[in-house]
């Protein structure tokens, strides 16, 4: 699943950054900021329509992505304990 997939309110931890190119900035720069393998990811809020940006928190920091750079990010939801 990607973030860029991930319903607003849902908890999931970050599997991998997908590179588009062998030297990808933009990967480079989403494993700078902290979206590394095993890291808990939230989408806190999200533009109307389904627009651009979204908000996405990661520990008590929170960032604003595009979807084309959300979606670069693999994830796994967690799953609720009953």
């Amino acid at each position: 699943m990607r973030l860029s997939d991930l319903p607003r309110g849902t908890d999931a931890i970050i599997d991998h950054v997908d590179d588009h190119a062998k030297t990808d900035p933009v990967a480079r720069r989403l494993r700078e900021l902290g979206f590394v393998p095993g890291e808990p990811v939230r989408v806190v809020a999200t533009a109307p329509l389904g627009g651009d940006p979204l908000a996405v928190r990661i520990g008590f920091t929170r960032f604003a992505l595009r979807r084309t750079e959300a979606d670069r990010v693999v994830i796994h939801p967690v799953k609720e304990l009953a």
